[in-house]
């Protein structure tokens, strides 16, 4: 008489479902189908009206990724002094900080639409009186080094006594980039203090 252990049963179990395994046709998965299959195969091609279906559902590569967005370096803060004392903190009227940006973007017919938007502070300094500024902020695309949208906003941001500082908002709807494929694209975003 013979007794079986657990891990004998398992071993026999194993090579019983190897076996059965072993026994099935396999051809069709690696290619190993009838002459006529693989014949028809080859000889495939699509229609003008299949090769149009499958390009209008077809999405661009960057549909699963927005351009990113950045603080253009340099314009991360923005300063002003009074009677020509730049540089002096004494003398600092107000400064003005970006905190966060950020966008969100849709994809369709070969377009990207993006909603962009920043937030910040302005800070009054020591010499500051004002109980409001205009806040410069620039938003700009660039494609492959090459701007193709470019926008100065003027945010008015207003003090409430006795605050010394109040947050701003700014954010752009819809605007539309071009994109064919493979293009770099960068968003970016900062005080222009240009005039």
């Amino acid at each position: 008489m013979m007794i079986f252990t657990p891990l004998a049963l398992r071993l026999t179990a194993a090579a019983a479902t190897a076996v059965l395994l072993a026994g099935c046709s396999m051809g069709s998965m690696f290619g190993g189908g009838s002459a006529a299959q693989t014949q028809t195969l080859q000889n495939a091609t699509a229609t003008p009206a299949a090769l149009a279906q499958a390009q209008s559902s077809a999405l661009p590569a960057i549909a699963t990724e927005c351009p990113p967005i950045r603080v253009r370096p340099g314009s991360e803060a923005m300063f002003y002094y009074g009677s020509g004392k730049t540089g002096d903190p004494k003398a600092l009227q107000y400064q003005g900080v970006i905190d966060e940006s950020t966008r969100n973007c849709v994809v369709s017919n070969g377009l990207i639409t993006v909603n962009m938007g920043v937030t910040g502070r302005i800070l009054l300094g020591p010499q500051g009186k004002q109980s409001s500024v205009n806040a410069p902020i620039r938003f700009a695309v660039e494609r492959d080094g090459q701007a193709i949208f470019s926008e100065k906003y003027t945010v008015p941001v207003a003090f409430v006594d006795p605050a010394r500082s109040a947050d701003f908002v700014k954010v752009v709807d819809n605007v539309a980039i071009p994109y064919l494929g493979g293009e770099s694209i960068v968003i970016w975003v900062g005080f222009d203090t240009r005039n």
